[in-house]
């Protein structure tokens, strides 16, 4: 099916959002800050903050957490129009326990209503609308229906011009390493800008050595690849040249979803015609910033703070 039509949206991103109870240390551990993650809306998020034009596609249960989850995506400017309400399933959530031996994380969403998307569900005109889609290993792992439907995503953007992006997020929790190996390789395969971290690559592919890593993503179709490298920054190549990408010091207490804050902010640079050394330093920027607070989405940085540190 191939559409003409206006780009409205900078990306569209899909996959699995979640509701987050985040343990606090008052009465004995008992209390829980509320807050929010799920690995494509943390990036969603990240990119609006940072200016860009962003819509989501994804199902929520008709419950308070779907509603809560819609209300943070309006107050960051992201179009709903393609969030499907499923009155017979549940929204995510997750806990966030923690410990002498740090974080821990249990999750409730088997059979959720982002689990139970189907290829009928889709928006096709936010695909069409928009510059890039997104999506990541979460999305095509929490059910075979979801990963039929991030297909029918992809070959439609792929056939209309759009974009795509894919960042890895292995879990294995999710799926058997096998068939993680298999899809995620096809999903390289499909894609412009792959968004790999290392611990993903070397767990599918058993290459340790990044540069490696880099060359077996582009064997497998990926034209860019940014390999995030935590706490080392990142490597960016385009098949031609490479970019190191130093990280930014920083006072981090917490780096859930850092990683999403790095792809949010760098997608949407590229599509502002940043060159990715540019793009890059400006990413890893707001992933640093994005640890200096607790959670997921709270701390992601805006654009004014992020150009500031970047700039320095």
């Amino acid at each position: 099916m191939k559409m003409t039509t206006k780009k409205i949206f900078d990306i569209v991103s899909m996959g699995e959002p979640m509701v987050e109870f985040n343990q606090t240390g008052e009465k004995q551990g008992r209390v829980f800050l509320q807050g929010f993650g799920g690995d494509t809306s943390n990036f969603s998020v990240s990119a609006a903050r940072q200016g860009a034009k962003v819509a989501y596609l994804t199902s929520v249960g008709d419950d308070p957490y779907g509603e809560m989850l819609k209300q943070m995506w309006r107050s960051d400017g992201i179009d709903v129009q393609g969030v499907f309400t499923n009155p017979e399933a549940f929204t995510a959530i997750y806990f966030v326990t923690h410990n002498e031996n740090g974080h821990q994380f249990d999750f409730f969403r088997k059979g959720s209503a982002a689990s139970l998307m189907k290829p009928s569900q889709l928006w096709f005109d936010l695909i069409c609308q928009s510059k890039v889609f997104h999506y990541s290993g979460i999305s095509i792992a929490i059910s075979e229906e979801a990963r039929q439907t991030c297909w029918s995503a992809v070959e439609f953007a792929r056939g209309n011009g759009v974009r795509v992006t894919f960042d890895t997020n292995l879990r294995l929790k999710l799926w058997p390493i096998e068939t993680a190996r298999t899809e995620i390789k096809k999903a390289i395969s499909l894609c412009d800008l792959c968004l790999p971290s290392w611990d993903d690559m070397f767990a599918i592919s058993g290459i340790s050595d990044p540069h490696e890593i880099i060359s077996y993503c582009h064997e497998l179709g990926a034209p860019v690849v940014a390999l995030k490298l935590g706490e080392k920054g990142a490597l960016i190549s385009d098949g031609s040249e490479m970019w190191e990408i130093n990280p930014l010091p920083c006072k981090a207490v917490d780096a859930t979803g850092a990683g999403d804050t790095f792809g949010g902010a760098l997608v949407y640079r590229w599509c502002e015609g940043d060159n990715w050394g540019i793009a890059g330093k400006y990413a890893a920027t707001a992933a640093a910033l994005s640890t200096e607070g607790y959670g997921a989405v709270e701390p992601i940085p805006y654009f004014h703070t992020v150009f500031n540190r970047a700039k320095d």
